[in-house]
């Protein structure tokens, strides 16, 4: 996970400078990313064969970005030298104890040329008449769509930026039509794509989802409490930054560079309650954790909360890359309020892990009781056929507690941690596939309200009864919905939430919606069947 900082770290100013020369010979198109045609280009310099070419290339792109930055150009450089040597390239090799200060560079034939032609002056561009076009940043395709200027998709350099080209071409205009915005998710802008994976961590209070930031980042955090009482009163999100500090959340929220927007939904009653905790450190370079009050009884949760908590935590959910939901082994019952929330978590089945905290507060047979429980109550909750995966540990600065753990537990528990950490180490590599799925997902959920909108303006009358009917279609959603199904040929596992989507539609005019414009709808199938697949082809391993 800390590949590509260590790698640049343990790299000597010498070396690094040459790398830089080399670094700018590679990139073409000098916009600081070596995509695949230039690093083919560059890397054949090796005489390396092609199956270790592609190796480098697989360990040094470990986040499937489609390009490498000069942090990943050393990584790979560093790769190539090490193989010239002799070496066999794995991902492990990185993470030896090799003497990266005294690295030499690689040999690369004939890269001595390409540098002599690089450093000889160049003449004015504007003496030859041919005064330099300044392309536009990513952040001006975040402009309305009708006044962008539509770039190719093979102007594009990496998959995130295909993404967000895609999104603003061709799924922006739907989501605007059919006002998505306001019924399902807020419009996505620059920092949506570029924010880092996230892990939010939901449990009652107590269970240790604070402890476990700690552990992980072995320090505390700005504005962390811990104790047996619930300290953790509001939604604070752990990224990284330049110094210690507590950002409020009205502050937050309006940051163009934070993905955080969309919380002003939810209003000051939340926003007081939300705050960004930043902190230098290597981990949160990759891995941005979101902290949660802890959940408390329903008629507690319901009078002491002035927001929708189970609303914030859904919002998240859809944003995070994983989900940890903590339980203690003497707090096992599952509130009514805890059950709700966890049913928001829907959609987002494949993020879920579940952790069994504190499990060496047990001995080994109360255990295997206290897990035999928690599966039951998951089972109930969950209401999923498949067995959820559980992680036992007990994730904090203390040693395991061998007296009560035994030694079977001691050994169970190490295992536990090591595969729940592996996990969570795998998230910056998944990071980009992680974009794909929710962007697809995303995707298809607007085509479905489209439908959905289209169908309610097309059964409202044209003249007389409009108020009489509008109130029938909203109660009789759910007939609305299977009509809408049958007549697309939708999976009924998509649709929404029939309530949610019921209470935001009363505060509408049906007849103002828009009708169904197919072109629209056909516009998002080419992005699903035909852009998103070549956008990936292009942005592959250019030595498969």
């Amino acid at each position: 996970m800390e590949i590509d900082s260590a790698s640049i770290s343990r790299c000597s100013a010498e070396h690094q400078k040459i790398y830089k020369d080399w670094f700018s010979v590679a990139d073409s198109d000098g916009d600081g990313r070596l995509t695949g045609g230039d690093a083919t280009n560059f890397f054949v310099m090796s005489n390396l064969s092609r199956p270790d070419l592609k190796q480098v290339w697989a360990i040094a792109d470990s986040r499937r970005q489609g390009f490498l930055g000069f942090k990943e150009f050393i990584t790979a450089m560093q790769l190539i030298s090490m193989a010239q040597a002799g070496h066999t390239l794995s991902g492990d090799l990185l993470n030896s104890d090799v003497d990266y200060e005294n690295l030499k560079p690689p040999v690369m034939d004939g890269l001595d040329v390409l540098l002599a032609k690089k450093k000889r002056p160049k003449s004015d561009p504007e003496m030859n008449g041919n005064p330099e076009v300044q392309t536009s940043s990513s952040s001006s395709w975040f402009t309305s769509s009708k006044s962008a200027k539509k770039v190719p998709l093979t102007a594009v350099t990496s998959i995130i930026d295909g993404l967000k080209k895609l999104y603003i071409q061709k799924l922006k205009p739907l989501e605007v039509t059919y006002q998505f915005n306001d019924f399902v998710s807020p419009l996505l802008t620059n920092s949506d794509f570029d924010a880092k994976p996230m892990v939010m961590l939901l449990g009652q209070y107590s269970t240790g989802k604070t402890t476990f930031i700690k552990h992980l980042l072995r320090s505390s955090y700005p504005g962390a409490h811990i104790g047996p009482e619930p300290t953790t009163d509001r939604f604070v999100v752990v990224m990284n930054g330049p110094d210690e500090r507590s950002i409020p959340g009205n502050t937050v929220a309006v940051q163009a560079d934070m993905p955080y927007s969309g919380l002003t939904n939810f209003g000051t009653a939340f926003l007081s309650k939300f705050e960004c905790s930043q902190m230098p450190h290597p981990l949160l370079e990759h891995i941005t954790f979101v902290d949660t009050p802890g959940v408390l009884s329903g008629e507690k949760q319901r009078t002491q909360r002035s927001y929708d908590f189970t609303g914030v935590t859904s919002w998240f959910a859809s944003k995070c890359d994983l989900i940890l939901l903590l339980f203690d082994p003497h707090k096992l019952d599952i509130s009514d309020e805890f059950k709700r929330v966890i049913s928001s978590l829907r959609g987002n089945d494949d993020k879920i892990r579940v952790v069994l905290n504190k499990a060496d507060q047990v001995d080994t047979q109360q255990l295997m009781r206290v897990y035999g429980a928690l599966m039951w109550s998951l089972g109930k909750v969950l209401n999923t056929p498949e067995v959820m995966r559980v992680y036992i540990g007990s994730f904090n600065d203390k040693p395991i507690n061998r007296v009560t753990a035994g030694p079977i537990g001691t050994e169970l528990f190490e295992k536990e941690q090591d595969d729940l950490l592996a996990d969570l180490k795998d998230i910056p590599k998944k990071a980009c596939d992680r974009r794909i799925n929710e962007f697809v997902k995303r995707a298809r959920a607007a085509k479905i309200h489209a439908f959905i909108i289209s169908h309610l303006k097309k059964e409202m009358p044209a003249m007389m009864g409009k108020a009489k009917t509008q109130q029938k279609l909203i109660d009789n959603l759910e007939d609305v919905f299977a009509k809408v199904q049958r007549e697309h040929h939708l999976p009924a596992g998509d649709f929404p939430y029939v309530e949610s989507f019921r209470e935001r539609l009363s505060g509408y005019n049906l007849d103002k919606f828009e009708k169904l414009k197919p072109k629209m709808i056909q516009t998002v199938d080419d992005m699903l069947g035909y852009d998103i697949p070549d956008l990936l082809k292009n942005f592959r391993n250019p030595y498969d």
